[in-house]
């Protein structure tokens, strides 16, 4: 920003907020802020630039300097991004000098503190006060930015002092102003204007389990999101080398409507996905058209399947195998497969815990003939049919999604691994094409990849320990060769040294040598959160719980719009699910859908559930909910889009509907989440009541319903 530009752009209708006696000051602090701005950014860079020419010799020493890189490439993009609108606003204390809140914190070259991070407790007055309890506050003015200058600003007095001269009130709050405003198809920036009631949610401690109950439009997306940027910032244990944090939403369309929130909150830390991508075959994954499979598949008990599944693989050998070697014949006895089988720790996934066993028999024959290299042992081993024949009955390598397909086209392994299920419920389950593959099945293939593994990762390991082990070999040679060349096998020489075997492994270059892929998805986690946590199965809860052995969770949602159906408390479903003693934090204002929508859909869902968290909405748009038929849709979307100049649309209901940019056409399911300026529902009355609820309450302005 120019040093002699003004930091505000307010419009003519606003005049009167030019005065230099509301402003000056406020001009004076911002311009301090863009100088140190520049000048952090350019320190940012040279830190930059050295941890990039930096080069660590040990793992451990590369993995620092990456994430340091992360760190300041992260810092440095957050900060180019906003510039000075980095600033939400200030509050003036009863005691001291106005404070100058900010997306993230910022120090001038002396020391001052110009902007204190939203997230720190310096900041909590700024969101937390309210007339009834002003947390020592005079008053408060947050900011409107447009194109990095202040196009409007509110003032709000907390005291009688605070309405004297550097303020200007407006007859609404800067929040309520922002709640007319149109939509656009991510969620807009709205830390500025977080309520008290949510910042008191967002800033509670992250131990244990936090349900967030709230009905349409209280905001419960915007305290899911902005509770993941405070955590990683305020609570160590949460960070990334202990787990750090999974935000999970309901679908792809809600994640490209958030995606940008978390960035704009100073925080990229967070991996966001939805339940489907946690595991491979969730992205080609159908609806279950069956009910009474998709009940079936919902419950606890049938991921706990999967465990007997496996188990039946996992025998132990009764015959003896004889290796051939050239150091004789070597015999695998069963009291040598039982040593092997102790090996494994309890919980090491199957076909890891097959790499154990084979790595122990390598040992324990080793131990009959010391004499040979473990490489050659080993390699002799693996081209012994017998040996591999035993193994490959007693302890196969499995593939996570054949055990489950075999579950659905053998009802003896079925019934074998769930026999609580009757005959007719085996019958159920099975289909003709196994790996045709639906929403429910999601859980045991979730399952299945925890308790076996990746196959692929195994093979790759077995690769990578071949060629490995090929290398020593060759080295060993070169070894060989080379002290013979030189006539000093005397055990005294310095290359005589290089027969050790610790001098080999340092002279094996693995560069080139196949790598595990880390799955970034599969955790653990120290802390989850999810959206629309009402719509989760039991089964789908243990995709969730292990991730995070921790249990600490951040829960949102609304038993009133779980599609199917929600009639007990969060406590019970929560507790029986595996997360008992869950604390639940209410959100009961309705800050986005006007009273007119919500006069007409309040009726809808009270009808199927009478105790439902219907929020109070404290806006009316002045637009009455409109009815019509089919044919009128052009008509209305038409008259819409000549009346707005910005804003997005929603037909819910008409799938094949292509309107344009501005007007999307989802179902109800996918619609949920989401929010626009203009709703029509097309067909509404052939839907469930939740159905009707969740895509009535998507309104921000107006709401019309065609039969």
């Amino acid at each position: 920003m120019p040093a002699t530009a003004s930091v505000f752009a307010l419009p003519d209708r606003l005049a009167a907020k030019r005065d230099d006696a509301l402003i000056a000051a406020d001009e004076r602090h911002l311009h301090r802020v863009a100088d140190s701005i520049e000048a952090t950014v350019a320190q940012l860079r040279d830190r930059l630039d050295e941890a990039q020419r930096s080069r660590g010799e040990e793992r451990g020493e590369l993995v620092e300097r990456d994430l340091e890189v992360r760190r300041l490439a992260g810092r440095i993009a957050a900060f180019e991004r906003y510039g000075v609108d980095l600033c939400l606003g200030r509050m003036v204390p009863v005691e001291g000098e106005p404070v100058y809140i900010g997306r993230l914190g910022l120090t001038d070259a002396e020391g001052s503190r110009l902007l204190v991070d939203w997230r720190s407790p310096a900041a909590e007055p700024f969101f937390a006060a309210t007339l009834a309890q002003p947390h020592g506050l005079v008053s408060r003015r947050r900011y409107r930015w447009t194109g990095r200058r202040i196009t409007d600003y509110w003032d709000e007095a907390f005291t009688a002092d605070g309405l004297a001269g550097d303020a200007a009130l407006d007859d609404e709050s800067a929040f309520i102003a922002s709640l007319g405003s149109s939509r656009s198809p991510r969620m807009r920036d709205v830390l500025g204007t977080i309520q008290a009631d949510q910042d008191a949610i967002i800033r509670a401690g992250s131990r244990g389990a936090l349900v967030v109950d709230g009905g349409p439009g209280t905001g419960k997306t915007v305290v899911a999101l902005h509770r993941a940027a405070y955590l990683l910032y305020s609570d160590p244990r949460l960070a990334k080398h202990h787990g750090g944090v999974l935000f999970v939403g309901p679908s792809g369309p809600y994640l490209s409507y958030v995606s940008d929130v978390l960035p704009s909150l100073g925080e990229d830390g967070v991996q966001l996905t939805t339940l489907r991508a946690l595991v491979t075959e969730g992205a080609d994954a159908a609806a279950e058209p069956d009910d009474r499979v998709a009940a079936l598949k919902s419950s606890v008990a049938i991921v706990g399947a999967i465990e007997e599944a496996v188990r039946y693989h996992e025998r132990m050998p009764e015959d003896d195998a004889v290796v051939e070697t050239s150091w004789g014949n070597l015999l695998v006895t069963p009291a040598e497969w039982a040593e092997a089988y102790a090996a494994v720790e309890p919980g090491t996934p199957h076909n890891e815990a097959r790499d154990v066993i084979w790595d122990e028999l390598v040992t324990l024959l080793h131990d009959s003939v010391d004499e040979a290299p473990p490489h050659l042992l080993r390699r002799a081993m693996q081209q012994s049919a017998p040996l591999r024949r035993v193994f490959s009955r007693a302890w196969p390598l499995l593939d996570p999604a054949g055990v489950v397909a075999d579950l659905f086209s053998s009802p003896a392994y079925l019934h074998r691994s769930a026999p609580w299920l009757s005959d007719d419920e085996v019958a159920l389950l099975q289909r003709p094409e196994p790996r045709a593959w639906t929403l429910p099945d999601l859980p045991l293939l979730d399952a299945a990849r925890q308790r076996i593994g990746d196959p692929e990762a195994s093979l790759t390991r077995r690769r990578r320990a071949a060629q490995l082990e090929a290398q020593r070999e060759q080295m060993s040679h070169v070894i060989d060769q080379l002290i013979q060349s030189h006539e000093m096998d005397d055990g005294e020489g310095s290359l005589a040294m290089l027969r050790q075997e610790a001098m080999h492994d340092a002279l094996v270059d693995d560069a080139g040598v196949p790598m595990l892929a880390p799955d970034e998805l599969a955790g653990p986690f120290a802390h989850i959160v999810i959206d629309e946590a009402q719509e989760l199965t039991d089964a789908e809860w243990q995709m969730l719980l292990s991730r995070c052995p921790s249990r600490s969770f951040t829960i949102v949602g609304d038993r009133a719009q779980a599609r199917h159906g929600f009639p007990e408390t969060w406590q019970q479903r929560l507790e029986r699910v595996g997360i008992p003693q869950a604390q639940v934090a209410g959100l009961t204002i309705n800050y986005r859908t006007p009273e007119e929508v919500m006069a007409e859909a309040e009726p809808v869902i009270r009808a199927v559930l009478p105790d439902a968290n219907v929020p109070v909405s404290i806006r009316s748009s002045g637009i009455p909910v409109r009815r019509g038929e089919v044919g009128d849709l052009e008509q209305i979307l038409a008259e819409w889009a000549s009346g707005a100049e910005d804003g997005v649309a929603c037909v819910i209901g008409e799938p094949a509907y292509a309107g344009g940019p501005r007007i999307r056409s989802l179902s109800p399911a996918e619609a949920k989440g989401l929010e626009f300026d203009l709703v029509v529902l097309v067909g509404a009355e052939r839907w469930s009541a939740v159905d009707r609820y969740v895509a009535m309450t998507r309104a921000t302005q107006q709401l019309v319903l065609l039969s």
